[in-house]
Parts: structure tokens; sequence; C-alpha cells
């Protein structure tokens, strides 16, 4: 079938505070790090020797992932960082340079790789992307997806021509600019020859260096424009649509854990909820030992993290609560991540615990 490299390495800076301490594939999904989804969606497909860059927060995602066997693949680390005075630093290569790293290392990129980042939802058919690529006789491919065109701005937009043969890249451009509305997804498809074209022991990157090379050359180089639900999760505006999507079933393969106790209402193991005087209207879902007290409201989508605790009174509206928040009596949230050390609204403006502003809205919040 093919091999998987999942690029873990970065710091996802523009999704803080959510990855202030913790790297962003381990954001939780449902009480689940989101490149665990991808891991199982590789395994359904056949892909099941998979290697991942690392870097900040490293220790995190390979003390939850091991070896993979309990997905049924394997996993491997790259650990992209130095020694520094006694002390190991992070120091990430790009998602290219920290590729021909591991190359010059083990080798392990000896057949077609499917790349990808670590912290996105797909439903790619990856079997049909990786015969597509194949039957093009592609040395790369690059994974599209058609957007609006008022959409382009967000997006690093692929052009091609009308057989797909990539011939330059847009980044972010305006509507106006804009020479396609083909966006790429950071899926790609690599034969190994592309890796040895990537120099090495150097910082280089696949979308800004390493693509402009392979369109100079005029290699074999190729977009798909494919139909399947792609979530980027860019910012932490995204994250709370995508946790909005992902209650609304609108994701496929993604199934809500714990049991259905009524219509869009599932919960966890061991949860406390005084179901005859609370108003809870799903989808929802209330994690294990959770507790719940009288007269509280969660109106959905919303999902409460295990171990968290609603006091008397508190209202959730279309939020998430992290694992082991606590609201205070009376408290109203909107529209909201909440955590026991920060909220942060849709938008991404954070308040953090002991501001006023929080302290005011939050009340007891780390119980």
């Amino acid at each position: 079938m093919a091999k998987g490299m999942i690029l873990a390495a970065g710091q996802g800076t523009r999704v803080r505070p959510l990855t202030k301490d913790t790297p962003k594939p381990m954001i939780p999904i449902l009480d689940r790090p989101v490149m665990e989804y991808l891991i199982e969606h590789l395994a359904r497909h056949g892909v099941t020797e998979i290697m991942i860059n690392v870097a900040y927060n490293h220790r995190k995602i390979e003390e939850y992932f091991r070896d993979g066997s309990r997905w049924g693949v394997t996993i491997g680390y790259s650990y992209e960082g130095a020694c520094d005075h006694g002390e190991v630093l992070p120091r990430p290569l790009g998602s290219a340079g920290g590729m021909r790293r591991i190359q010059d290392f083990s080798g392990f990129f000896d057949q077609t790789t499917l790349v990808m980042c670590g912290d996105a939802l797909i439903d790619l058919d990856i079997g049909a992307a990786i015969f597509e690529h194949k039957n093009e006789g592609a040395l790369a491919s690059v994974v599209a997806l058609d957007v609006p065109r008022e959409d382009v701005h967000n997006y690093g937009i692929v052009v091609a021509d009308l057989d797909g043969q990539i011939r330059s890249f847009q980044e972010k451009p305006t509507a106006e600019e804009a020479k396609s509305t083909l966006a790429s997804t950071g899926i790609y498809i690599f034969e190994p020859s592309v890796i040895d074209l990537i120099p090495q022991g150097c910082e280089f990157d696949i979308g800004s260096q390493l693509f402009p090379m392979l369109v100079e050359r005029g290699l074999p180089f190729y977009a798909q424009n494919r139909f399947f639900n792609w979530i980027d999760i860019g910012r932490v505006s995204d994250y709370w649509s995508v946790l909005q999507r992902v209650l609304q079933g609108e994701v496929a393969e993604m199934r809500m854990p714990g049991r259905e106790v009524q219509p869009g209402v599932w919960v966890g193991l061991n949860t406390r909820v005084h179901w005859d005087s609370v108003k809870v209207v799903g989808p929802v879902y209330i994690g294990s030992s959770v507790c719940i007290e009288p007269g509280c409201s969660i109106i959905g989508p919303a999902w409460i993290g295990h171990g968290s605790h609603l006091r008397a009174g508190a209202k959730v509206v279309r939020s998430v609560l992290f694992e082991y928040t606590r609201l205070g009596e009376g408290m109203e949230f909107k529209e909201m991540i909440i955590s026991p050390n920060y909220c942060v609204d849709r938008h991404g403006a954070t308040t953090y615990v002991g501001d006023d502003r929080c302290s005011l809205r939050w009340g007891d919040a780390r119980g």
C-alpha cells in the first residue's frame, strides 16, 4: 500500500493557549487527541508503518501513542533537537528537513509515502488518492480541495494545468488575485526520489522550498482535486467550529462515545447528573466522573470533559469544558472553550484564571 508520515514537530502558536502545554496533535476532541483519529484512519486504509517527527512537548505524544500496537500499526519517532550544555532542546528542521533526516538515518522512505499534518480531521479515500498518484506517474502529488473564492485568502492555493500538472502556488491570495480555488490540504504523496532532492542537515520546508524546486525542475508533480471532509485546526476559531461539527455528527467515522441516555445526549461512566432538575438539550456529550448539580443547563452542541463539575445553576451554551473544569454557582458560558486555567471565546480571545473578568464569570473554576 504505502507508508505514512505525520508531521508533529511544530509549536502550534496560532492555536494558543490550547498548545501552551500541549502539542498541537494532542489537542483533545471528545477526550481523545486529534492525531488518534488520523492514526485510526491510516490503519483502516492499510497504512500501518507510520513515522512521526516530534519536537516541542514530544514526550506527551510518545507516551500516549508508544509503538502504535493499540491501533494495529507500528509507529516510529524522530526527535528534532540538540543537546545544549546538557539540556536537550527542540530544534525543528522544517517539514521537509525532518523527512530528509529520517531518510539519512534509516532509509525509511523506500516506497510511496503519504504525508500529512497531525492536526486535521479527514475522511480521505487514501486508496483512491494513491491509485491516482501512481496512475499519473507522479513523483509528488498534493491533495487539494476546491474552496469558495471568497475563502482563498485562508489557504495556500495550487495552480495547475488542465491535466493536473502543478505550475505554481499562491500563499493566501485575495479573491481577485487568486488564479485558482484549489486549496492545499497539507496532504502529500511522495516517491522516495523526492526525499533525495531535499538538502541534508538544514531546515527545509515542503510548501515554500521543496514544491517550488519540483516546479522549477519540471518534474511530474500533480494536484488531485478530491472531494472529502478536511477539517483543519489552524486557529482557535477553527477548533471551536470542529467541535461543533463533530458533536452534530457531520464528520464521518467519528462516533460519539458513551451511552445515549436520551436523544442526542451521551454520557460516560460514573456520572452524577440530577436529570429531574437539569436542562440538557443535545447534542451533548458528558464525560465520565462528571457531576452536574440541580438547576444547571447545557445547551448543545456541547462537550463536558471527564471529571468536570457544574455547580448549581451553571449554564453552558454551545461550549466545551476540558477535563477537570469546575464552574461556580450560576456561572454562564456561551460559545466558549473552558479549561481549569483559561477560557477562550469562539474567536480566540483568551482570559486566564485570576484575571478580573475571568474571576467574575468563572467562580471557583479550579475547585
